[in-house]
């Protein structure tokens, strides 16, 4: 057992960092102690720290690029892991047994992963996975919010069956006109 010198609460040696130097071989403020003087320190220089950080990360380019690298390529598989669990509630196993049930590619369009893994699709309001898509699928969705009628009235769209052709408009013309003025051409 050991008395903080900070916080004065006696706790035992478990709770204080180890030092050779001292006479019982532990620190004389408690890990709580220390940890708060070090958040507390790195909040007034926060600006000054972050500066620091990126000035070596620019002087030392091609040792941080590697260090990154390196580090991707160990923890990549944990960090994907981490990122499924986290925001899915999925394992990497879930994620490989769900791929080939929609056989092998995005749900969509059937794009094969590539470089970049497939996309979890869920719905926004339940959480319930939808399936596995496409950066293009994923982020198309996400652009029609997810809204069925828009979704279907783009259907119509691209049918060219929802607007009359902008040739079909009045102002038709004037877009034509004004295009082919832009363009230099006279026909």
């Amino acid at each position: 057992m050991k008395r903080c010198k900070v916080c004065g609460v006696t706790k035992a040696l478990d709770d204080f960092y180890k030092a050779t130097g001292a006479q019982d071989g532990h620190r004389s403020e408690c890990k709580a102690c220390n940890l708060a003087r070090k958040k507390l320190w790195y909040s007034e220089n926060r600006e000054a720290v972050i500066a620091k950080v990126k000035e070596w990360q620019a002087t030392n380019r091609d040792r941080h690029n590697a260090y990154q690298r390196e580090y991707r390529r160990t923890r990549g598989p944990a960090m994907r892991e981490g990122h499924l669990r986290r925001t899915f509630g999925l394992s990497q196993a879930n994620y490989d047994d769900l791929l080939p049930k929609q056989g092998g590619g995005c749900r969509i369009c059937g794009r094969k992963p590539g470089k970049v893994a497939l996309h979890v699709d869920h719905d926004h309001e339940t959480g319930e996975i939808r399936g596995l898509l496409c950066v293009s699928c994923n982020n198309a969705l996400g652009q029609f919010h997810d809204d069925p009628r828009l979704l279907a009235r783009a259907i119509e769209y691209v049918d060219d069956s929802l607007l009359p052709r902008v040739d079909e408009l009045e102002i038709g013309g004037v877009i034509k006109d004004r295009s082919r003025a832009l363009a230099g051409v006279s026909w």
